[in-house]
């Protein structure tokens, strides 16, 4: 498997949530900088969004933000990350995290970190690329998602086993030693659901 230089991580912008969450967020940012891999992220200054950066700055990692230009202007950009990059658009901004990215990780969220993940899900499914996902189901955080995709697939609406899409982790350490040991994706692009 190619060698992860950058990872995208996915997660919430509102600071009325866990603090457990929050604190995991945070160290999302230092084991990224103590591994020497790049965060790459929206951009956001609060939330889980600020702690993932702040704990990757704070161990001398890098960070990029990528933030489209109508969230600048409520001044929730982080300006004191490595690079900010302010896109006309969200679906720039997403096109931009995928693209920089090597990697994505999702953390606790709300609906953005939902589409995010499902964007890239889906875009995995269909072979248009073959990086790892990992969902981290703090506290059983998104164990009612998975739930609902077991649902999917029992109602015939996925097909393919979801294992081979995306991997699920419980703690924010085992992002990292997910990383070292996921196989190279084998998914070839499903022609039946086009």
């Amino acid at each position: 498997m190619t060698k992860i230089n950058t990872i995208c991580i996915y997660c919430g912008s509102s600071n009325a949530v866990s603090e457990d969450h929050l604190n995991n967020a945070s160290l999302v940012g230092k084991l990224a900088a103590d591994h020497n891999i790049e965060i790459v992220y929206g951009g956001g200054r609060v939330g889980s969004m600020g702690r993932v950066a702040d704990g990757a700055l704070a161990n001398n990692g890098k960070v990029t933000g990528i933030i489209p230009e109508y969230l600048q202007k409520f001044e929730v950009g982080h300006n004191d990350v490595s690079e900010l990059v302010v896109v006309d658009s969200m679906h720039t901004r997403k096109m931009m995290m995928f693209e920089r990215s090597d990697a994505f990780c999702i953390l606790p969220g709300g609906l953005g970190t939902l589409d995010e993940f499902f964007e890239m899900a889906t875009w995995k499914q269909l072979g248009m690329h073959d990086k790892p996902i990992i969902l981290v189901n703090l506290e059983n955080f998104w164990t009612p998602l998975l739930d609902l995709i077991k649902h999917q697939i029992q109602g015939g609406y996925l097909r393919q086993n979801p294992d081979d899409i995306f991997s699920v982790v419980n703690s924010i350490e085992e992002i990292f030693s997910k990383l070292t040991t996921l196989p190279e994706s084998q998914i070839k692009p499903d022609t039946s659901l086009l």
